[in-house]
């Protein structure tokens, strides 16, 4: 600002590189990253490193076997044009747990997409659970999504992505909404899992193709990376409807899909589901 003085006359001129989009209809939008890694120390996993930027922000609630950080994105949801990265890392014989304070929100968008990385590494010997809360999809929105993760050596991993639908007990249905998923996991350089998904459109009247959906307003999709993979099979295809499946992709892979008439019902299963191949240890969000 440069201020020029008269008397008591005070006058201001607004700096050009000061100024705003406001005028010409340009919305500001949210950016943010957040990068996390663990390390072990004796038998204890702390944080080795920690930084966040712009509406991406971290709690860290106690735990004893190793690092849970609950991921926080402050401007409350996510629309056309926001951009957030989320990057964590478990260093040699540590644990990370990554998870999000609620479930995250894609609203109608105005224009663009939102966008959302995620990149992961698990070390020698370390375990990571990468399990966010549902994403609830609103009428409009706009969501592309890539997550990909590198493992090393005997690494393990559980992975959870659970999507609703639109909010059934608002009676909304999505007839024009859009969301680009890819998931990448590998190992030591070699591909474990891929799995890309792309909606568009009216996303109710896919979900209703008996091929897609057959009706459901929520899914989910759950990856175990582990020596013990094979162990959880049984157990886990106990605990899953007649809407979800688990199999073996190969004797360290264990994938599960499941359809659920809406969140609430989604989450009935994925309690028990992930309580098992966590080792009974989902993030305190989870169960709030």
């Amino acid at each position: 600002m440069s201020k020029k003085t008269t008397g008591t006359c005070v006058t201001f001129h607004q700096r050009e590189d000061l100024t705003t989009g406001a005028a010409e209809g340009v919305q500001p939008r949210a950016i943010g990253s957040l990068m996390l890694s663990s390390k072990a120390r004796g038998a204890l996993s702390c944080i080795d490193g920690f930084r966040t930027q712009g509406c991406m922000k971290a709690l860290f609630p106690r735990r004893a076997d190793g690092v849970e950080a609950i991921c926080i994105n402050t401007s409350g949801g996510l629309t056309g044009g926001d951009r957030l990265s989320l990057s964590g890392a478990a260093g040699a014989g540590s644990r990370l747990v990554l998870t999000t304070q609620a479930a995250e929100r894609a609203y109608r968008s105005a224009g663009g997409w939102a966008r959302v990385e995620t990149r992961l590494t698990v070390a020698e010997g370390a375990r990571l659970d990468w399990l966010p809360q549902e994403l609830i999809l609103f009428e409009g929105a706009r969501l592309m999504r890539s997550l990909r993760a590198d493992l090393t050596g005997d690494a393990r991993m559980l992975l959870v992505e659970p999507v609703i639908f639109g909010r059934a007990a608002m009676g909304e249905v999505l007839r024009d909404a859009g969301l680009h998923d890819r998931i990448e996991i590998w190992r030591d350089g070699a591909p474990l899992y891929c799995d890309a998904l792309r909606m568009e459109g009216d996303l109710a009247a896919q979900m209703a193709r008996p091929a897609l959906g057959g009706g459901a307003g929520a899914m989910a999709c759950v990856v175990y990376v582990g020596a013990d993979a094979e162990a959880h099979l049984a157990p886990l295809r106990a605990v899953l409807p007649e809407t979800g499946g688990a199999s073996l992709l190969r004797p360290d892979v264990l994938v599960a899909r499941v359809l659920a008439e809406d969140g609430f019902a989604l989450r009935q299963t994925l309690l028990p589901a992930l309580d098992r191949l966590s080792g009974q240890g989902l993030p305190i969000s989870w169960r709030l």
